[in-house]
């Protein structure tokens, strides 16, 4: 047993995840019905045009089968908090911001398998020949992020004081999270960063300019057209990491997740500082 891969790393998600819970309630989730169309296009723009734009991606430029994969799973990762605090920053509509990454997150449990499944079939890979299985996928996935997003969520009020520590740990984790990813591939960092760097930049520019641009020609607000573009940009890397550590055995899996936790901010905080001074 790997006891950072099997244990550290679920463990870490899984809190990241219940501080998610935290700050969140069912006002989070009620409010989608209350502007159905802002949610519904910043929904398809993450859970269906992200995904699509990455496979093109891999099938159009040259990367291993590893760095593939690991493109996939980033792309079937939600937004995180990150999206959340970045979206308040450029003064965006945060309550569409929290709802997109409320609903994805917890349906996460769901999409990654369904994305990864249908990703790997246009690859020409399979699962089964490396003892993966995707019903495997999914009930990890809801251990380490459903049930502790939705024990969160339950205990939010109780837990209120508890709320900003929670973000800060989280914050902390993740960094560590990432730092760990790099330095256990230290040996081979350079050549992965190589394959992964081009092909998450474009996916990362060419996903938020997607956004942008979907969401002004179907939405007037622009707080909320800064939401959809951003939520879109900023992914999950924990999550993904996770997921390319403990059923793919981490490697050059998880290269494509490290490489993109590090390009969303370098994309991310010149758009929000831009906003700011217009």
């Amino acid at each position: 047993m790997n006891i950072v891969t099997d244990l550290i790393l679920p463990i870490a998600l899984a809190f990241i995840m219940f501080s998610l819970g935290l700050g969140l309630s069912l006002n989070d989730f009620t409010r989608i019905f209350l502007k159905p169309k802002e949610f519904i296009v910043g929904f398809a723009s993450q859970l269906i045009i992200l995904p699509i734009v990455a496979l093109i991606l891999v099938l159009i430029l040259p990367a291993s089968p590893e760095i593939a994969i690991g493109v996939m799973i980033l792309a079937a990762a939600p937004g995180g908090a990150t999206s959340n605090i970045l979206t308040s920053f450029a003064k965006g509509d945060v309550a569409l911001s929290i709802s997109l990454t409320a609903v994805i997150s917890i349906l996460s449990v769901v999409t990654i398998p369904l994305i990864l499944g249908i990703s790997l079939f246009f690859l020409g890979l399979n699962l089964a020949n490396e003892g993966i299985s995707l019903m495997d996928i999914a009930l990890k996935m809801f251990l380490i992020v459903t049930i502790p997003v939705l024990i969160g969520i339950s205990l939010s009020r109780v837990l209120n004081s508890f709320e900003d520590m929670a973000k800060k740990i989280s914050t902390i984790l993740f960094f560590l999270v990432l730092l760990g990813a790099i330095l256990a591939e230290r040996e081979n960092v350079v050549s992965y960063f190589a394959q992964a760097g081009l092909i998450t930049l474009i996916l990362n520019i060419l996903m938020m300019v997607i956004a942008f641009y979907l969401s002004k020609a179907l939405i007037s607000n622009s707080s909320q057209q800064r939401a959809i573009t951003l939520e879109c940009g900023l992914q999950n890397g924990t999550l993904a990491i996770v997921v390319a550590n403990v059923f793919f055995d981490g490697g050059a899996y998880l290269i494509p997740a490290a490489t993109y936790s590090l390009i969303m901010y370098f994309t991310a905080l010149p758009y929000i500082f831009y906003l700011r001074r217009n």
